[in-house]
């Protein structure tokens, strides 16, 4: 036990003298402690994001280089430094090896992540958006929050994701998160009409918030689903963002409406113009009862989005996640407390932001608990979904296996307005589940003939 202690301590102390010492001149001390690094992890714990980084640092004229370069010339130092020891010391070094020691000792899946929902009040109503058929008068005050994040903290997680609603509505609630927690990292997505100077200034104390704002778009497409005028604010909040200095990103749900231009270059080039630093890709899902099936994109439209993110990849300096088309890196899905989880405005636990369903209440369980509770476990027993980790999401790609996790363990649909029964909910995607194997077939298939 002492010397796993030790291992970790030296680690994580020799990764913040690291970290400082990048500072005086990253060109030159980058690839040194790359070296160093790699002759001090004998036990290869950390050989896949080393040898990641081993093959940016080996092409310094590429844009993943150029990347990990911006944050000396773009960002500020107090926001740089607090983002990469909560990222790479407190989540990668001390959590993995706490994450570890609790899946074995609890016999459960451990997240790396939680999701929270701090509201369900927002200050748009999307089209297509879950959120605006909640009650907007439910929400989670800050010492459940707080208590939430301290359970987390004892199990190995440091990274903490509001979602909504608009988790903006309570931005001082989610400061004095920040301010409580310096050891995590945070982040929001957000439809950023809420971000101005004041709160910008309040990103620069703590140091330790990310915000992903909400785009669907150019001004049209975005407009079209969010309200006019959204577009002008979400450009003005970048614009501020970028002036000082500070980390954020973009979200966007890709639709039959809009693929075409989310996947275009010159809206990936608009965006890192703006200032942002990664995208998170997600598809439409036609969850609650008036849901729209028809923003569902085509299996077409999905391929497209694989091809156009891997492209962009390649020379584009803008760190992306496409949630659906990147099982094959993550090894399928990864909801049900496996990389993460989700906690509504209510208390419900549920697998995922897309599975409205729960058999658990933070309110009335602990975070262990929750995380040993039968939906929870059906999850840990039936991943992965598929074969095929560009079919991981058992929504959207296996309904079959969603159906029966939900039966088997007892879940009820968490929408306290309109529940929605697992069965029509699933059947609202069969049809394109049907139509994405082949295409996913395919695909799988030439990448690793490719490989």
């Amino acid at each position: 036990m002492f010397s796993k202690f030790g291992k970790v301590y030296l680690e994580s102390t020799a990764a913040k003298v690291a970290l400082k010492y990048l500072d005086k001149n990253p060109d030159k001390n980058i690839p040194k402690l790359l070296s160093w690094w790699e002759s001090v992890d004998h036990g290869n714990d950390y050989d896949k994001p080393t040898n990641l980084v081993r093959r940016i640092v080996d092409h310094p004229d590429s844009n993943w280089y150029g990347f990990i370069r911006s944050f000396w010339t773009d960002i500020n130092p107090g926001t740089r430094k607090k983002f990469f020891e909560n990222l790479i010391v407190n989540s990668l070094i001390i959590g993995t090896h706490k994450r570890t020691e609790a899946k074995e000792k609890y016999d459960c899946n451990v997240p790396w992540a939680i999701l929270i929902d701090p509201t369900t009040a927002c200050n748009l109503s999307c089209l297509g958006c879950w959120a605006a058929e909640y009650a907007a008068n439910q929400e989670l005050d800050y010492d459940l929050m707080n208590d939430l994040i301290r359970q987390g903290k004892e199990l190995g997680v440091y990274m903490y994701i509001f979602t909504g609603g608009e988790p903006l509505v309570k931005k001082d609630e989610v400061i004095r998160l920040c301010e409580a927690n310096p050891d995590c990292q945070f982040l929001a997505f957000t439809n950023g009409t809420l971000i101005d100077e004041n709160f910008a200034d309040e990103m620069c104390r703590v140091n330790n918030f990310i915000p992903a704002i909400s785009v669907e778009g150019f001004e049209s497409q975005t407009d079209a689903r969010r309200g006019q005028g959204t577009y002008d604010a979400v450009v003005r909040a970048m614009k501020l963002l970028k002036e000082k200095q500070l980390i954020f990103g973009i979200s966007c749900c890709y639709t039959s409406q809009n693929t075409d231009t989310i996947g275009s270059e010159a809206f990936f080039d608009q965006m890192i113009n703006y200032g942002a630093k990664f995208g998170w890709f997600f598809t439409y899902m036609p969850v609650g009862v008036n849901a729209m099936p028809s923003l569902m994109v085509s299996a077409d439209q999905r391929a497209f989005m694989y091809h156009q993110i891997r492209d962009f990849r390649k020379n584009k300096p803008f760190f992306t996640i496409d949630f659906w088309n990147d099982g094959e890196f993550i090894s399928g899905c990864i909801a049900g407390g496996r990389n993460y989880m989700h906690i509504n405005a209510n208390g419900d636990v549920e697998p995922c932001a897309f599975i409205h369903y729960s058999d658990s209440n933070i309110k009335e369980k602990s975070l262990v608990e929750v995380l040993s509770s039968p939906l929870f476990q059906q999850y840990r027993s039936h991943q992965p979904f598929n074969d095929n980790m560009l079919c991981p999401c058992p929504l959207l790609d296996n309904p079959d296996q969603l159906r029966e996790m939900v039966h088997n363990s007892g879940a009820k649909s968490t929408d306290l307005q309109h529940p929605e029964d697992v069965d029509s909910l699933t059947k609202k995607c069969e049809e394109a589940s049907r139509n994405w194997k082949p295409v996913a077939r395919e695909l799988w298939q030439a990448s690793h003939i490719d490989s």
